[in-house]
């Protein structure tokens, strides 16, 4: 069974950075998209960014671009989210997904329903 694993949050101060990492294990996809999305508490979960297989296309939410990067390396077979400039309500879990797609270049909306395999997500605390 596919399986997601996140790692790499923990507290930070505001304005700090972290590189949070999602693996990618036991598949036998072709191409598939990855997505990072948080849950702040008690709020909905939000999609932050997503990225194609091939990396030619990734998409933002409004709220973290120029702070947020997403990449993939796929002969690690992982992806990444840097987030820099932390403000604290960037607080939440953050939890990867990955979507199916036929083709390397392809990229669907970075939504919650749009995904077909979950990580358990890694807490990023923002406080000073």
């Amino acid at each position: 069974q596919l399986h997601l694993v996140e790692s790499g949050g923990g507290l930070v101060q505001p304005g700090g950075s972290l590189r949070l990492s999602c693996a990618v294990s036991r598949f036998t996809l072709d191409y598939f998209a990855i997505g990072w999305f948080r849950q702040a508490p008690g709020k909905e979960r939000e999609g932050v960014s997503c990225i194609s297989y091939d990396s030619s296309i990734t998409n933002q939410a409004a709220s973290v671009k120029g702070r947020f990067t997403i990449s993939r390396d796929n002969a690690k077979d992982t992806v990444y989210l840097q987030i820099d400039s932390l403000k604290p309500e960037d607080t939440g879990v953050y939890y990867c997904a990955l979507a199916e797609t036929r083709k390397p270049y392809e990229l669907g909306p970075c939504t919650s329903s749009g995904m077909h395999y979950w990580g358990k997500g890694t807490l990023v605390t923002v406080s000073s």
